[in-house]
């Protein structure tokens, strides 16, 4: 009888902290979205799609996320085909190429700031180069191309470790064997990363997917540290409606919009990135 309630009993810790610390923030904030007055209503959602800045939240996070995770996706993959092709200074060029998870993301924007301010390193080596006769507001709204590049460069920089760490786990499981065996029938290190290495890397790449996916949509650290609110995004705006506006319930809107686009995007990588039984054989 006990060996039949030992599962359950070593992953009930795990699910108590599921239920506790994101279960009940998840219907707490399903009932403030809906609440309207003393009943239910779809009144925080239309409030929310009036904001003058909901437009411009909704596309910025969507082109972001767009441009972000495959940047992402394409440099880790590279990355991590390139460490197994080292040697003894793979642990070491692993190491610091994961440098930026162990940084918040607010000091990343932080960082990225300096990098990007009107005196900071760019238009330093810029003006010392002949190329700028004076400083640039690359992080104002009169350039939201450079701002907008900005953002890029440091959600690039700041999360591309971990989708690294993510699929370097996947290629460390797939047999050499299969490699050598291909090599021995003369197929080339393309034909090998295509017929090999991806279908069988393709659960770490979906796992990737999902998780920077839903991590992009949530962006709001490094874009307020280097726009304020010159570059809208929806978990921005769910801040200010919260803090500065003192709006729970369209925060709650926007949140719960988040969560859907979020669950939407999931389900599209599960269905296009899709993993065959006979992967895991």
């Amino acid at each position: 009888m006990k060996d039949r309630y030992l599962p359950y009993l070593l992953i009930l810790p795990s699910v108590l902290f599921l239920l506790v610390f994101f279960g009940w923030p998840l219907l707490s904030a399903l009932v403030l979205a809906f609440r309207e007055g003393e009943g239910v209503g779809l009144g925080n959602f239309r409030r929310m799609a009036q904001d003058l800045y909901f437009g411009d939240a909704l596309r910025n996070t969507l082109l972001l996320t767009a441009i972000v995770v495959p940047l992402q996706l394409a440099l880790a993959l590279a990355m991590g085909l390139l460490l197994e092709r080292l040697g003894r200074t793979r642990d070491l060029f692993l190491y610091f190429w994961t440098v930026p998870l162990g940084i918040s993301d607010l000091a990343a924007g932080i960082v990225w700031l300096s990098i990007f301010t009107e005196r900071g390193y760019l238009n330093t080596l810029l003006h010392a180069l002949g190329v700028l006769e004076e400083p640039v507001g690359w992080l104002t709204y009169e350039h939201p191309t450079a701002l907008f590049l900005a953002v890029v460069a440091a959600e690039v920089w700041r999360a591309t470790p971990l989708v690294l760490v993510i699929l370097v786990a996947g290629l460390q499981l797939i047999p050499r064997e299969l490699h050598e065996a291909a090599e021995v029938f003369g197929a080339t290190p393309w034909v090998r990363f295509r017929k090999v290495t991806l279908p069988l890397l393709k659960p770490s790449i979906q796992t990737a997917l999902i998780l920077r996916t839903v991590l992009a949509f949530e962006v709001f650290a490094v874009v307020v540290a280097l726009s304020g609110r010159n570059l809208p995004v929806l978990a921005g705006e769910a801040y200010f409606w919260y803090a500065d506006y003192q709006n729970p319930g369209v925060a709650a809107a926007y949140a719960v919009l988040i969560l859907l686009v979020s669950v939407a995007a999931t389900f599209f990588y599960l269905r296009a990135v899709r993993v065959r039984e006979e992967v895991y054989g």
